[in-house]
């Protein structure tokens, strides 16, 4: 995963483009519509806590985790100035087992894509899996390999790569071509894919 301090930098600098200020638009559509109910749910990659609150607002009982410990005081931050329950905690998802599983819902924007191999993707897909309840589902934006890379731009992954990836773990329920929500006038293409925990 990107490394810490990088990440610790960036934050510190204010250099955090994936930094919207709100709910990812993907996401909202998707609760929305319905095909997730509030449940207990867990924001990968939460940064300053936009979507993990927005989750919260809407009845979920959230946990946000991210790498970086000054994106999770911001996250704190804003939940108490928004009187919002929601926690938050600093931790490598590939690595750390999170309080509270198992979830019924699981979000990354982001996450997913950052990785470096498709081992760690696989890694990855197992560790959401292991944190779901059974029928639990996952909903990661994932940078297109369709698109044109763009420097700087996130690193993009393939269809094919999705799912080698994810299918010992789960059903791809859907998978659309769409765009991260984004305050550029350009925003990346993305797949917004929603899966179901196999078993």
């Amino acid at each position: 995963m990107v490394k810490n301090e990088h990440l610790e930098e960036r934050y510190a600098k204010g250099q955090i483009p994936w930094d919207i200020g709100r709910a990812d638009r993907n996401l909202v559509e998707l609760v929305e519509k319905k095909p997730v109910v509030a449940c207990r749910a867990l924001d990968i990659g939460c940064g300053t806590g936009d979507s993990a609150l927005w989750l919260a607002s809407k009845n979920f009982q959230v946990t946000g985790v991210d790498l970086s410990g000054l994106a999770i005081e911001k996250a704190r931050e804003k939940a108490r100035k928004g009187t919002i329950d929601c926690a938050f905690t600093e931790a490598d998802f590939l690595v750390t087992r999170i309080d509270n599983r198992p979830f019924g819902f699981i979000f990354d924007r982001g996450c997913f894509h950052s990785l470096n191999s498709g081992e760690e993707h696989r890694a990855f897909a197992e560790n959401v899996a292991f944190h779901l309840e059974k029928g639990g589902l996952w909903f990661s934006l994932i940078a297109s390999a369709d698109a044109p890379q763009r420097d700087p731009g996130p690193p993009r992954l393939s269809v094919c790569q999705i799912a080698t990836a994810v299918d010992p773990f789960f059903e791809i329920l859907s998978l659309a071509s769409g765009y991260l929500d984004s305050n550029r006038p350009d925003p990346v293409r993305c797949w917004a894919c929603l899966m179901m925990k196999r078993g």
